[in-house]
């Protein structure tokens, strides 16, 4: 046995190749092992210690009984000199491997990913999701989501959409996030336009911005079921982001450990 956790990371097939990189060295920087997982890059779920739903497009508003709606988006971004670095080496990144589609959704992607969650949850193994990962998170437990946060926001206030930690949420204190995170309030990134709506069955708000958008959710009474809104992946200058890849990390090795 392997004293090093394999943690499956999920993503798209197209595209997905920055967000990959940084949360593989995320995690080997927690002792784990990153194993990439894609609709046509099957892996045998047998081996897996833990799981990461990763970031990406919209959910199929199918899956929780809606139709696709239009939207607008907003934006502002200001920052700090260190923030500013690693945001322009990622942005930089991200714009070289960029690769796009015409697709709006991905459906095999999210029954993959789907499949993945209940697997998980089947053999009671970590789960972290990662903005696109949590909301399916909530999904799969029978919530729905925000298919356009903009009414939340005003003139004075807008939707931050920047890969700087610029949006500042309060964090629960009494939740498994603050215990992962060692804060009650932190600043995070956001790349997003959806968020969480109502919540799916077992689930508690573990984070939220001022305005009442849900940061973060997990489940009660699990070991570890936690999703985020923002991407910790981008933000590898963060010891408080790192905590939550190593509190999966340390959750995985458990399960490692156990010869689960």
């Amino acid at each position: 046995m392997s004293a090093r956790p394999i943690i499956g990371v999920t993503g798209p097939d197209r595209g997905g190749f920055t967000a990959w990189q940084m949360t593989a060295l995320a995690l080997r920087r927690c002792g784990a092992t990153p194993l990439r997982i894609t609709p046509g890059r099957r892996v045998d779920q047998q081996q897996l210690d833990a799981v990461i739903i990763g970031g990406g497009t919209d959910i199929d508003p199918f899956h929780y009984g809606e139709q696709s709606e239009a939207y607008d988006s907003q934006s502002n971004q200001t920052s700090t000199a260190l923030d500013w670095l690693v945001g322009l080496l990622l942005g930089v990144f991200r714009a070289i491997f960029a690769s796009y589609s015409s697709q709006h959704y991905d459906p095999q992607r999210d029954t993959m990913e789907q499949n993945m969650i209940e697997f998980a949850l089947d053999k009671n193994l970590p789960v972290l999701g990662i903005c696109r990962g949590a909301q399916l998170m909530n999904v799969v437990m029978g919530g729905s989501l925000h298919q356009d946060i903009g009414h939340f926001y005003t003139e004075d206030t807008n939707n931050i959409r920047s890969i700087l930690p610029r949006k500042t949420i309060t964090v629960s204190t009494q939740s498994m996030l603050h215990h992962y995170l060692n804060t009650g309030s932190c600043q995070v990134n956001a790349l997003h336009r959806q968020s969480i709506n109502q919540l799916g069955e077992n689930l508690m708000v573990s984070a939220c911005e001022p305005n009442g958008v849900v940061q973060a959710i997990e489940m009660r009474g699990h070991h570890f079921f936690l999703g985020v809104q923002w991407h910790p992946e981008y933000m590898p200058q963060s010891k408080t982001q790192q905590g939550l890849f190593q509190g999966l990390s340390d959750c995985a090795k458990k399960n490692c450990a156990n010869g689960s």
